[in-house]
């Protein structure tokens, strides 16, 4: 008799659903099933046809999109031509990861739902809607779905009468062998990013290119709370191209310090030397690391031993720890009962995974190397849009970045990793090469050289619209009203002076909106109301493209708000009316958004 085979497919932009999906994975094996968990894009869709049980972990990014890992099967699957019986012979159960403060709450995992039904597939239970709101975390809708999904299958395919459940507290074998060589090794960056790349080939995640950083400007006054920088890289010999609206995407590393504490916890050589194996043959070893490699490069570089752990970290940890006391904290951290305790603990300061183990030193210590890659995610890169237009500065890409760095309860401040590691590179000391890539957006400009547009772009929203306008200006195009929005005009009012010369050029027509610089706040959403009738005009008359970008949270909804409130004042539609005007312009791409947590 085959043993039971499980599909366990993510689309995952910061990991949680990748988490959530190898969670899954573990507990399948578990229970004795085979399964493979993969991204939806690195499988090909075409065999979905022969898969007799799915399980789908998708979350949902920016205004109801699919993960980037994911976007070529969403074409797929949506394909009109694919017969209403392709998928006739699967059952499948989809969770999908959300954040109910959205508009679009899970909108990809509900669509995706409805599409396996139309093509014919069976669901085995209902969807899962996890949510980033609750009080728990998505945990609050999972782990009784889980509970669920299991009935299901194991309804399907028990556990074969002659073996048992593998018990929790049992570790699993590791994904991975880390094969220790007798020598040391000396691990070139540079080598590492650059040396598979052929000559022709344009960099991309796995093979970035070391873009050498040519200046690292503060342009927030040094009084002001928030170090914002535009930072300007050498693309010379890159071959990258990009147009006003693309994304640059950064894959930062961790600080020497961090490096070395970690090292220090696990009691490991930094110079030691290993060639990393697979434990199944079929499964590939992580492209972004070299081979062999060192501890020091394996840290530094790929785990992502400052983010905020994940429950199954603790899980993972409690079955490898030999210390009575830490080991029951830790299991009670990954129960499904110690989830406000875990909550309190990690997510609401912000903990990290190494402090995390600096709390845990006894089974921080006791941590097989050949688990370290189960333990610890990957550091994943950090997407910025890009601030400048190659018409304006030729083999140049800038990028407009705020320092993210806040406090908790505890007492180091909080700290973004690629914003902080970027901040701390000062290419006057030296030079300094950052692996980079550029993704194509999803915000493009009208080519038609007369059509106005409407930028809204408050804090570093404004990065594309700055890229736009100096694309536009070099084209000698005109009708470019920009919307901007800060704290104070003398402390954050970003490239103020580039503005103003525009503005005497009759190239730039600007709208600001200084939130503290009076008693009462005003947002950009406030201007656009004030200029109602000009918008209403450009909109209407002289079919004007309108676009927005920033902070995801509640800035859209209510620029949208205004919108249609000056749809009903300037231009006489009723309610109904204006909400189809606002759907139309979104249909036809004359409204578009770029916007991120």
């Amino acid at each position: 008799m085959l043993t039971p085979s499980i599909l366990i497919l993510f689309g995952s932009q910061t990991g949680t659903a990748q988490d959530v999906a190898e969670r899954i994975g573990r507990e399948a094996r578990r229970k004795r099933l085979q399964c493979r968990v993969q991204a939806l894009d690195s499988y090909d869709v075409v065999n979905l046809i022969n898969e007799p049980l799915v399980i789908f972990v998708c979350a949902t990014t920016g205004q109801g999109d699919p993960p980037d890992n994911m976007k070529n099967f969403w074409k797929f699957i949506f394909r009109r031509n694919l017969p209403p019986t392709s998928l006739c012979q699967m059952d499948y159960a989809v969770l999908g990861l959300g954040d109910s403060s959205y508009a679009k709450f899970n909108f990809v995992a509900k669509k995706l739902h409805r599409r396996l039904l139309q093509l014919g597939g069976s669901a085995l239970l209902p969807i899962g809607l996890g949510d980033d709101q609750h009080d728990l975390g998505p945990d609050a809708v999972i782990d009784p779905w889980l509970l669920d999904l299991w009935g299901k299958v194991l309804g399907l395919y028990p556990v074969p009468s002659d073996l048992s459940v593998i018990p929790a507290d049992t570790p699993l074998p590791s994904k991975f062998i880390l094969n220790f060589q007798d020598e040391t090794a000396e691990i070139s960056s540079d080598e590492q990013h650059s040396e598979n790349r052929s000559p022709g080939e344009l960099p991309s995640e796995h093979k970035p290119f070391l873009a050498s950083m040519v200046s690292n400007q503060r342009v927030t006054t040094e009084s002001h709370f928030q170090d914002v920088r535009l930072i300007e890289f050498d693309i010379t010999g890159s071959r990258i191209s990009f147009t006003a609206g693309d994304i640059v995407m950064i894959q930062p590393q961790n600080s020497a310090s961090d490096t070395q504490q970690f090292c220090h916890l696990l009691n490991l050589d930094p110079n030691r030397c290993f060639v990393l194996q697979p434990r199944e043959p079929d499964a590939p070893c992580p492209i972004q690391l070299p081979q062999p490699c060192t501890i020091q490069h394996l840290v530094s570089h790929y785990l992502d031993i400052t983010r905020v752990p994940h429950r199954s970290f603790f899980e993972i940890l409690a079955c490898l720890s030999h210390h009575q006391m830490e080991r029951e904290k830790l299991l009670e951290f990954s129960s499904a009962q110690g989830q406000e305790e875990l909550y309190n603990y990690c997510n609401r300061p912000r903990r990290t995974i190494l402090e995390v183990l600096g709390d845990f030193p006894h089974s921080a210590a006791s941590i097989p190397p050949d688990y370290l890659l189960d333990l610890i995610p990957p550091i994943r890169p950090r997407a910025y849009s890009i601030a400048s237009s190659l018409l304006a500065h030729p083999l140049r890409l800038q990028i407009l970045m705020a320092v993210v760095q806040y406090q908790t309860r505890l007492r180091k401040p909080r700290q973004g990793l690629c914003s902080s590691w970027l901040a701390s590179l000062d290419p006057r000391k030296g030079p300094i090469r950052v692996p980079l890539w550029v993704r194509n957006s999803t915000m493009t400009f009208p080519s038609e050289p007369n059509t106005p547009v409407i930028m809204v772009g408050p804090g570093t929203g404004v990065a594309p619209f700055r890229a736009a306008i100096q694309e536009r200006v070099a084209q000698g195009q005109t009708g470019n009203y920009l919307f901007f929005g800060c704290r104070q005009k003398d402390k954050d009012f970003y490239c103020e002076s580039e503005w103003q010369e525009l503005i005497q050029r009759g190239f730039l027509t600007l709208v600001t909106a200084f939130s503290r610089d009076q008693e009462e706040k005003i947002y950009v959403q406030h201007r656009l109301r004030e200029h109602g009738a000009l918008v209403w005009e450009l909109l209407d008359q002289h079919g004007a493209y309108f676009y927005l970008a920033g902070n995801a949270k509640s800035m859209p909804a209510s620029v949208s708000e205004a919108l249609t409130s000056l749809f009903q004042s300037e231009g006489g539609l009723s309610g109904p009316d204006a909400a189809t005007y606002l759907t139309s312009l979104e249909r036809t791409m004359r409204f578009q958004a770029e916007t991120w947590a």
